[in-house]
């Protein structure tokens, strides 16, 4: 059997929670440094990950932005850009989005009833699978280990993250907790409302804890708990 891959959850919030605020206009919660941090760690994965909500908000290119670490990847074999994959149960895309046009090859997943609508939205710009009539995580973490994708970056955003650590699925979490408070209850957090493996006692083993610059990283092993 092929075997799913790393799945790395990564974000940045504030210091109550928020990947965001409530405005039209993006929050940057991270500082110089930490954007080159994840550099780095997409530089490392195989395939990045993103939802379709985060996408038509956020717009992002979703790339390597690093030249150096681009050489290297292409130095050791890899493609010179991870796999960008996105998930859609509506299949509301923009085929005008920064995410088909950067990069190399994209993979999109969705469900039975949405397929041939995002065929058709995209016309050949990225690879469509189904993973029947509803999203399965385990499907899309299956398929992408047949594709060779050891190591997965998740890139939020909320609802995705709050699933892959209730179904127990998410390897590993990168936090990067910045000095602000957003304080908007209708602003989008890290995690949401689940129930989530080990229940409210269940303690993750913190793998680190480090500054960079005005931002403390916490990387948690949510798969290792105790209570």
């Amino acid at each position: 059997m092929t075997s799913r891959p790393y799945v790395l959850l990564s974000a940045a919030t504030s210091v109550d929670g928020y990947l965001d605020d409530a405005s039209d206009t993006r929050l940057l919660l991270s500082n110089p440094e930490d954007f080159d941090r994840v550099d780095q760690v997409r530089a490392e994965s195989d395939a990045i990950l993103i939802g379709a909500t985060t996408m038509r908000k956020d717009n992002p290119r979703l790339l390597v932005n690093s030249e150096a670490r681009r050489a290297q990847r292409l130095a050791e074999g890899k493609p010179e850009y991870p796999l960008k994959v996105t998930v859609t149960a509506t299949g509301n895309l923009d085929a005008d989005l920064k995410f088909w046009h950067h990069g190399g090859e994209k993979l999109v997943f969705t469900v039975d009833s949405s397929v041939e609508k995002v065929r058709t939205t995209l016309d050949g710009l990225a690879d469509v699978v189904s993973t029947g009539p509803d999203l399965d995580w385990g499907l899309v973490l299956d398929e992408l280990g047949r594709r060779g994708v050891s190591r997965l970056m998740v890139e939020g955003g909320g609802t995705i993250h709050t699933q892959l650590v209730a179904q127990g699925l998410a390897d590993e979490i990168h936090l990067a907790v910045a000095p602000l408070l957003v304080g908007q209850p209708e602003a989008p957090r890290f995690l949401g409302t689940a129930d989530y493996p080990g229940g409210s006692a269940a303690r993750m083993r913190l793998l680190e804890a480090r500054p960079v610059g005005d931002v403390v990283l916490l990387r948690y092993a949510p798969k290792d708990r105790s209570a």
